[in-house]
């Protein structure tokens, strides 16, 4: 474990450009991160199999899934750290393993509890970073402390740091060489309330500088506030990956709030599309429509005689969405 801490401080370390043919013009629709067929397999037991992602240059993006289930092996294979048994990683456009020494250098990352020297300050730990990477300013260093809400204690040595504060500053030093890809593995471990609200901030003024971030985290409710894409993971396969609007936005259901529920309800079971309507806790109906479309459901309930008071989309929260994915035998 520690030999990964110190080749992920490496990956700050080496100075290498990307290769010169990749042009440096940010554009939204740009693929940063691809994995063809990845897989890593420990004896017989596959932990990744056959995982394809495409991760898009601006995303935030959740990595998915409950415990054992393939994160934080794809998190490592994506960095190197980790060689796949088959498949392969496309980092910005280029091959990691052939590519590894131009691509790392770009990418800033948080696995684990951050590498810090305890009896340093913060500060001069972001320096000892700095001095290896070289043409790293004051000013910068400067920068990522105000990023990560730490200029109030930088002197103060990092073993009298918090959990929260650790953290923080193993994300001022993947920011150190303003990576164009962060990888950041539970992040907002150890952050209280207002912390996990400034690190959502940060990571979508990220994402407005056309940077790419991984995230991959237990925090849900978090996920849901400020990711832009997720990808959900399961015994090692993808179940999901999708934009967070698309996912929340159900499939196609409508809460109808309407007078003679249980007679419209009887209506609705019998088309095609309407089997699997029922009525909720407060005896509003919840169906699909014809076509998935709201406003055909309203002309058919209206044009049968039952006059909606109200119909709206009906959306899910992350953390329904997650458990019905993620649970034996997923939908």
């Amino acid at each position: 474990m520690r030999n990964e801490r110190i080749l992920l401080e490496a990956m700050v370390f080496t100075s290498a450009t990307m290769p010169a043919q990749r042009s440096s013009t940010p554009c939204s629709d740009e693929v940063v991160v691809r994995t063809h067929h990845l897989s890593k397999q420990y004896g017989t037991r596959f932990v990744v199999n056959n995982l394809n992602l495409e991760i898009m240059r601006g995303d935030i993006f959740g990595f998915l899934g409950p415990n054992g289930a393939g994160k934080t092996t794809t998190i490592r294979m994506l960095l190197g750290l980790v060689k796949p048994s088959s498949g392969s990683v496309e980092i910005f456009g280029y091959d990691l393993a052939s590519h590894s020494t131009q691509i790392l250098p770009h990418v800033g990352a948080l696995v684990e509890a951050p590498a810090l020297y305890p009896y340093m300050s913060g500060r001069d730990n972001l320096r000892s970073i700095a001095s290896v990477v070289g043409g790293i300013t004051e000013k910068r260093i400067d920068e990522v402390l105000e990023l990560v809400g730490l200029r109030g204690c930088y002197k103060d040595r990092a073993h009298t740091y918090s959990l929260g504060m650790k953290q923080r500053l193993g994300l001022a030093m993947a920011l150190l060489h303003d990576p164009e890809l962060l990888v950041l593995d539970e992040p907002a471990n150890g952050l209280d309330p207002a912390g996990i609200v400034e690190m959502r901030e940060l990571m979508q003024r990220l994402s407005a500088q056309h940077k790419t971030v991984l995230v991959s985290s237990h925090l849900l409710a978090e996920v849901q506030h400020m990711c832009t894409r997720v990808a959900i993971v399961r015994q090692g396969y993808l179940v999901k990956e999708t934009t967070v609007e698309a996912l929340l936005s159900g499939r196609g259901e409508y809460r109808v709030v309407l007078e003679q529920a249980r007679a419209a309800l009887s209506l609705l079971q019998q088309q095609s599309w309407g089997k699997s309507a029922h009525l909720d806790s407060s005896g509003a109906l919840i169906t699909a429509g014809p076509g998935e479309r709201g406003r055909d459901l309203n002309r058919f309930l209206v044009e049968a005689g039952f006059v909606p008071d109200s119909l709206t989309p009906v959306t899910h929260d992350l953390e329904q969405i997650f458990l019905r994915l993620t649970r034996s035998g997923g939908m």
